[in-house]
């Protein structure tokens, strides 16, 4: 089940006003061209930004996204006819023949159950076709990210058009070996209302990724930074023989 922040209608709307700068979504934009992929799978889509960022280029996009609160979102933007939308995961997907594979931002970290990272895992290799490649991001975990994870480091008022003022910030909960959990809070003026969304990622070591991958039958190509984020995050290249 995808967490609040992109399952709940209200903060699925607000989603992208709260994210506006994604400036990550560049790596992996200059990454199509650079495989120069004709047809993309973006597992994780979300609210659609990259899959439309694709679709713009001419590129034959499948998003992806277990939250339909944020499909329904992604279906809302100009262009959106471009891009096909599916409700569900890597895990469950139609018959596809793909150069390209994206899991952006959080994606794979938020995949944190063991078995449904090795079903995602699966799952985009059946969609690659021979010579495709997965491309994904994941923190590297000696850089403990989520010890920045506080309110006062993270909190912001955003004035939102037809939504009005919304308070915002995330906190670091639990740090259970690998596993993350930060819980991030959203108070809206126009109403007083409070939501709160609670999510986990997994931080993996580089050495479990490229061991995964292996076992899974990937080449892992290489294995690179994050250009947003230099010298914190792995960004795994892996291809399908």
């Amino acid at each position: 089940m995808a967490d609040d922040c992109f399952a709940h209608p209200r903060l699925a709307a607000i989603y992208d006003a709260l994210h506006s700068d994604r400036r990550d979504l560049d790596a992996y934009h200059r990454t199509a061209k650079e495989f120069e992929a004709r047809q993309v799978l973006d597992i994780g889509c979300g609210t659609g930004e990259f899959a439309l960022l694709l679709a713009d280029d001419g590129i034959e996009v499948t998003g992806v996204d277990p939250a339909p609160a944020s499909l329904v979102v992604a279906r809302a933007k100009p262009g959106s006819e471009r891009v096909r939308w599916l409700d569900g995961d890597a895990t469950d997907l139609p018959p596809l023949q793909v150069g390209l594979a994206t899991m952006t931002g959080n994606v794979a970290q938020a995949i944190a159950d063991p078995h449904a990272w090795q079903g995602t895992l699966r799952g985009a290799h059946e969609a690659l076709r021979p010579g495709g490649r997965l491309v994904f991001e994941t923190r590297d975990p000696a850089r403990r990210a989520w010890e920045e994870w506080t309110r006062d480091a993270s909190y912001c008022v955003t004035e939102i058009p037809g939504v009005g003022a919304v308070e915002y910030w995330v906190e670091s909960t639990e740090v259970d070996g690998p596993l993350v959990t930060f819980r991030q809070t959203y108070v809206f003026a126009a109403d007083g209302q409070v939501l709160t969304s609670d999510s986990t990622l997994r931080f993996r070591e580089r050495e479990e990724v490229e061991g995964d991958l292996v076992a899974h039958g990937y080449v892992v190509e290489d294995v690179r930074e994050a250009p947003d984020r230099p010298g914190s995050e792995f960004v795994f290249v892996a291809r399908r023989p």
